[in-house]
């Protein structure tokens, strides 16, 4: 596998660093099911990686700790087609979206202040319980 895999503008996993094995696929396929592996399996190492800086890398490997094996390998396989080079494509997008979605990182919420509005709709409302309050008080005594 020499070809790279695009993950962002700046991250590309170089071929060398994906494991790819063939097996073969469960479900419909007729004779050819029994005869051609068509089933991908794609490993990737991101603590050894060197597509990744350390920021990154520590990052990845807390979000995707749930997918990563004893071995230290992101898993992902394929076998929703009976072709073999369908699935190898589907197998890299899968592993290329699972690390662009890992290392994406939330947006800093930035604190803003109510509006005029939004303060003199709450004032109202606070009034108009108030003066339900009082009304309920005037008939108990």
């Amino acid at each position: 596998m020499a070809d790279e895999l695009r993950v962002t503008r700046g991250i590309a996993i170089p071929g060398d660093e994906l494991v790819e094995s063939f097996s073969r696929a469960a479900g419909p396929g007729g004779q050819n099911v029994n005869k051609v592996a068509s089933k991908v399996e794609l490993r990737w190492n991101p603590a050894a990686s060197r597509a990744l800086g350390e920021a990154d890398r520590a990052w990845l490997l807390e979000r995707l700790a749930g997918r990563i094996t004893s071995s230290g390998d992101v898993v992902v396989r394929a076998s929703r087609t009976r072709d073999q080079a369908r699935n190898r494509e589907e197998a890299r997008e899968r592993l290329a979206e699972l690390v662009r979605q890992a290392l994406a990182r939330p947006r800093k919420r930035v604190a803003t202040r109510p509006g005029r509005g939004a303060i003199e709709r709450r004032l109202a409302g606070k009034k108009r319980r108030a003066k339900l309050k009082q009304t309920r008080r005037s008939f108990d005594d």
